[in-house]
């Protein structure tokens, strides 16, 4: 049997006021591509359904045209209507729009709650590691507690210009949280892997992101 990945998106469109955002196509586009030459079946959810906000796409990317092509985002189901024992493996795409709706929506956090107490990976970049900032566990612990991760940085938020836009900064909440952090230049490519948590710095580290989850569903086998 096929193994099954779930890619997770923000459906919120507004930076704070700042400017359109939603998710950053190449961070669901290029992991897409990476589950799918695995040998994946890849399942695409929103947090509302339907058709998400889009951000950052690049036409002269084949990968993101091949994505936005052939997934029907128009139809994405709503994770409230997904059953997490479908899937071996959760990736939460980012973009900014993350920062509002994945950190607080109670199916976000059941679907990787799920995922990772039933064996399966739970990964993310970029903004996507806003899913793990209210992720517990059955226990009560938050799941990124004591766990080494990356996200993407302060830094980087700053060079963004978001700084100010965002409801908090990523790094900083995890930190809270009792993550242990670790990040790399502003733009390089940075993907963490500890058990079968995998969490990548930024857009750069996508494919990596997704390469490494593959890699820890595989030896956790």
């Amino acid at each position: 049997m096929a193994k099954r990945a779930l890619i997770v998106l923000t459906s919120h469109g507004d930076l704070g006021g700042l400017r359109p955002t939603g998710f950053y196509v190449s961070e669901a586009a290029h992991p897409w591509k990476v589950f799918t030459d695995a040998g994946y079946q890849v399942d695409v959810a929103s947090v509302a359904g339907g058709d998400p906000p889009q951000d950052g796409f690049k036409a002269g990317d084949p990968v993101q045209a091949a994505f936005v092509e052939q997934v029907d985002l128009d139809q994405t189901t709503a994770v409230a209507d997904v059953d997490p024992g479908d899937y071996d493996v959760v990736f939460y795409a980012g973009g900014h729009g993350t920062m509002w709706d994945f950190p607080d929506d109670p199916d976000v956090a059941r679907i990787g709650r799920a995922v990772y107490e039933g064996g399966g990976v739970v990964a993310a970049v970029c903004h996507g590691p806003a899913a793990l900032v209210n992720l517990t566990l059955s226990d009560g612990s938050h799941l990124v507690a004591g766990k080494q991760l990356t996200s993407f940085t302060n830094a980087e938020e700053e060079a963004a210009g978001a700084t100010d836009a965002v409801p908090f900064l990523l790094a900083d909440k995890l930190a809270e949280r009792g993550a242990q952090r670790t990040e790399a230049a502003k733009w390089r490519p940075h993907v963490v892997t500890d058990g079968r948590l995998v969490t990548g710095q930024n857009p750069a580290s996508a494919t990596a992101t997704a390469e490494a989850a593959v890699k820890a569903l595989d030896a956790d086998a």
